[in-house]
């Protein structure tokens, strides 16, 4: 197969993949009405945790799942927790278009994260991206003229959170074995929502029940599918196609839930996508610092936690 054939099939699988992401986080904001967010991380991650072991156990790599950096590995599975708890409650009290708006911002706070954690030289013009993504975020938010909720705050710390546990994988991810880097996010996942479920818990039909088995089962494919386009194509083709799910919100929330697009939430994640487009093209010219952190991670997505090739 040609390079240019190969691209397209990376291209392909990462449209693919982003567009079930998206399913799964419509899917979150319908059961989001009625379950607490809580109860739906648990039963989810439960779901997914199946086809995670199994991918786990056909790992060939030798060794154990003693972590390296049982501390670093303990506050990453911590961060990715708390950041995936902050996304599912944003998706389920905020319209999907303003949610995905704000987790955009994740790119330039690696980019902020990567100077103190990973020792990387970011220059004025990334700098000036970051300014620019932080406008994209103020247009979107508006404050004073707008109401701005716990549900923004949740989907800013969800970015926060998802950058700096990204920013840890490449700190620690040479040295950790990818089962352990997915397992103990997992685990913690489990561990902390079955202490809270005496407290939140309602008895789910089938249907609701079979829903929160496809947000586990979606995150788990979609994530596959994002693999598969990091190995077919070059992440710096790859990881701009993270935003065509704003396309998909947008879609979903009009079809689905009667949201109306809101045109400053469209000007600022436009701004936001045109920062974070900015700084993955810098980190693919050749005189760029050899730790390219944005590339490195990939994504915000870490429902399950799952690294990328090259996490």
């Amino acid at each position: 197969m040609s390079a240019q054939n190969t691209t397209l099939q990376g291209l392909g699988f990462a449209f693919l993949g982003f567009a079930v992401f998206a399913s799964h986080d419509a899917l979150i904001k319908v059961l989001g009405g009625t379950y607490s967010v809580l109860q739906i991380i648990f039963f989810s991650t439960l779901f997914s945790f199946v086809p995670m072991a199994v991918t786990i156990l056909t790992d060939r790599a030798t060794g154990n799942f003693v972590p390296h950096h049982p501390w670093l590995v303990l506050l990453r599975s911590a961060l990715m927790v708390t950041g995936m708890s902050c996304a599912f409650y944003s998706f389920s009290v905020l319209p999907l278009a303003e949610v995905y708006s704000l987790l955009f911002s994740f790119p330039l706070i690696v980019t902020v994260l990567s100077i103190p954690i990973l020792g990387e030289v970011v220059r004025a013009q990334r700098w000036a991206a970051v300014g620019v993504g932080l406008i994209g975020v103020l247009i979107v938010l508006r404050p004073g003229t707008t109401d701005i909720t716990l549900g923004h705050f949740a989907a800013l710390t969800a970015a926060f959170c998802s950058a700096f546990a990204s920013v840890l994988v490449r700190k620690i991810g040479n040295e950790e074995r990818s089962a352990v880097l997915i397992l103990y996010p997992m685990l913690l996942a489990i561990f902390v929502m079955s202490l809270a479920q005496p407290a939140v818990y309602q008895p789910p039909s089938l249907l609701h029940l079979g829903m929160m088995a496809l947000v586990g089962v979606f995150s788990v494919i979609a994530q596959h599918l994002i693999i598969l386009a990091y190995r077919a194509a070059p992440a710096g083709v790859v990881a701009p196609s993270q935003y065509s799910q704003i396309i998909w919100a947008t879609l979903f929330g009009m079809i689905f839930f009667g949201e109306r697009p809101d045109v400053w939430v469209a000007v600022g994640a436009s701004v936001i996508i045109a920062s974070g487009v900015f700084v993955v093209w810098r980190e693919t010219r050749a005189n760029a610092s050899a730790n390219k952190p944005v590339l490195r991670v990939r994504s915000p997505r870490s429902d399950t936690g799952a690294t990328r090739p090259g996490d």
